[in-house]
Order: structure tokens, then C-alpha cells, then sequence
């Protein structure tokens, strides 16, 4: 989750609210209550009389709305957020409408927030999947570092290969290294974005290192290097094959880490049942449940009662093979602090 205070007074005022996962949708769910003020570009359908002979054409078109939250709820159809009310800011003032947030989907809620809210908001943005991505962009002796920010790439910093001291030439690994510190800096996934074969050399070189940035990378060919190879990037559709990557591989671990502890009778809870019971002995540590189960009322109250118990909770997506072995299980799942003999 990303988030942005704008303007709070007395706790009450406006927050900007970025989800970028499914987890971050479930925290949505919680922030987002009836009589909330939320604001968000949507489509809707407008009407236009081209001529008096003509009849009316309609077409949808973006808008940015405030509506009055009446309800909250998770779609049955997708992994998305449904936001219900009134509409009371921009077009069609008093219709109702629905925004369907979805990753990626930014809001701005406006109430009174509660301590609990900011502890939350606070929660979902240090849990972020996987944090600010960066691209670095290199050939021949040049390279430039860009953060992506949600109104586009900021550069960080550029690096050359020119003259050292007394005239003499760096050399290319003298300008590797000089990348590399810069990289090292980073925790979060970097796409290595370039023509040629500068950026494979690259990557061999940090390989060589064993650079932990090895663990968290991404390669991709672009026609030119600087913020023209961060538009070809985005326009390849990388950010979100590694958005979905890196959701995958966590989820992957995850039900590694599940199916280990069943197979060694271990400190795990599965099934709605014994994940109940494991909630009323205070032992749950993690919480995994598929989104199939989010608008299941039952199994909703047993996951907030967890999660008042400190435990996190992990949504997994049913469309990735994570998700459906924990369907199989009975589509909830609970790594405990301690066994439970039973």
C-alpha cells in the first residue's frame, strides 16, 4: 500500500490510499466505512445531443467522483473492491454509483480517522509486496536510476564512465562498481532495462559478487537507455508481470511453509474448523485465506477476529496454484506461534 496524508485536522481530513495488492484491498475493506467521503476516477455514462434531429448518444468517460459511503464490499466477480453511495461531488449529483477499486486503483478517503486507522494504514504500507521499483537503464558507459512514483519515473541518479585522475580512462568494471554501490542501496526489485549486451555484462558482473540484488531483478530489452527506456518497460507490460511475479513467489512460500508443517505435524492450523479453534487459543501468527472466501460472512468475522489477536493475514489469489492447493485445504490456513496438541 502506498498512502499520502494531505490535509488531516483534529484527525479528520483527506488521505490519498494506493493499494497494491490483494491485502491491501482487505485493509480497504476496514478503512473504508458507511458515511465515508471517498473520491476516485471512475467512468461514467454521459449523455450528448449532437444536433435537435439526432438522438441521444451515450458514452462512458473518466471522471473523477466523490460519493457518500453507504456500503463495502469484496466482488463475488474478480479480485476487486466494491465502494457504494451517493454521489456528491462531480456529475450526477445525488445518483448512486459504485467505484471498483482494483490493484493499482487509487482512492482519497475523507472522515474521522480513528488511531486504529493510521495503525492499519501504517501496517499495509511497511507489508508492501514489494516496495518501490526501480529501473535502472545502462549501455556503454552510461546508466541513469529511476524510482517510479505514482505520477511517474524520478531520476536518482546518473552515472558515466569519464576520465580519473591524471587523464586516465575508467575502466568498464570501475563503472560497474559504481552502479552496483548505488544498487546495493536498494531493497526493493530493480528492472535492468537497455539495447545490446551492456546490461547482460552487467548482470554477470553482480552475479559474480553474489550481489543480493541478484535475488530481485528483472531484465528487459529496450530500443534506447533514460526515461525513454522506462516508457518502453512500461509499455511492455513488465511492471505488472513483476508485480505478479513477486506475489506469486511469496504465495508460493507461503504454502511451502504450510504444507511442510502439515507433513511434520507441526505448529499449523487448516481447514475453517481447527483455524477457529487456533484463534480462540490466541496462537495464530499468519492467517492465509483465498479470495474466494472474502465476501463469506463466517469465515470473515474468524478472520477479523484473528487479526485482533495480532495475527496477519495474507490473502491468496485463487487464480495462482498457491490458491487453489489452500482451496483444497478448505481455502483457509493458519501458521501458529506454538503446536496445538489436539
Amino acid at each position: 500500500m502506498k498512502s499520502e496524508i494531505c490535509e488531516i485536522r483534529d484527525n479528520y481530513g483527506e488521505i490519498r490510499l494506493f493499494p497494491e495488492s490483494i491485502d491491501d484491498l482487505w485493509h480497504l475493506q476496514h478503512l473504508i466505512a458507511s458515511g465515508d467521503l471517498v473520491f476516485a476516477t471512475t467512468l461514467r455514462s454521459v449523455a450528448q445531443v449532437s444536433d435537435k434531429i439526432r438522438p441521444e448518444k451515450v458514452e462512458k468517460r473518466p471522471v473523477r467522483l466523490g460519493i457518500r459511503v453507504e456500503g463495502v464490499e469484496f466482488s463475488q466477480h474478480g479480485v476487486r473492491l466494491r465502494v457504494s453511495g451517493v454521489i456528491e461531488h462531480g456529475v450526477d449529483v445525488g445518483a448512486h454509483h459504485t467505484f471498483n477499486v482494483d490493484i493499482g486503483h487509487e482512492i482519497s478517503v475523507i472522515k474521522k480517522w480513528k488511531p486504529i486507522d493510521f495503525e492499519r494504514i501504517d501496517r499495509a504500507v511497511k507489508a508492501s509486496v514489494y516496495g518501490v521499483i526501480h529501473i535502472l537503464t545502462i549501455e556503454e558507459g552510461e546508466a541513469e536510476l529511476f524510482r517510479l512514483r505514482q505520477y511517474g519515473p524520478e531520476s536518482v541518479i546518473t552515472v558515466t564512465m569519464g576520465r580519473g585522475k591524471e587523464g586516465e580512462v575508467n575502466t568498464r568494471q570501475t563503472f560497474f562498481e559504481q552502479v552496483l554501490g548505488y544498487l546495493s542501496e536498494i531493497s526493493g526489485p530493480i528492472i535492468i532495462a537497455g539495447p545490446g549486451f551492456v546490461k547482460d555484462d552487467f548482470i554477470k558482473f553482480f552475479k559474480n559478487r553474489s550481489s543480493p540484488i541478484a535475488e530481485h531483478y528483472l531484465v528487459v530489452e529496450t530500443r534506447r537507455i533514460g526515461r525513454g527506456a522506462v516508457q518502453d518497460v512500461i509499455g511492455q507490460g513488465t511492471l505488472e508481470k513483476l508485480i505478479d511475479d513477486l506475489q506469486l513467489g511469496r504465495e508460493v512460500k507461503l504454502m511451502e511453509e504450510v504444507l511442510l508443517r502439515i507433513s511434520q505435524n507441526g505448529a499449523v492450523a487448516y481447514g475453517e474448523q481447527e483455524v477457529s479453534n487456533a484463534i480462540d487459543y490466541g496462537a495464530t501468527e499468519q492467517v492465509l485465506i483465498t479470495d474466494k472466501h472474502l465476501h463469506d460472512i463466517k469465515m470473515m468475522q474468524m478472520v477479523e477476529r484473528a487479526e485482533g489477536l495480532r495475527a496477519k493475514i495474507i490473502v491468496l489469489s485463487s487464480s495462482f496454484e498457491p490458491g487453489e492447493r489452500l482451496e483444497a485445504l478448505g481455502g483457509i490456513a493458519a501458521l501458529l506461534r506454538y503446536k496445538i496438541t489436539k
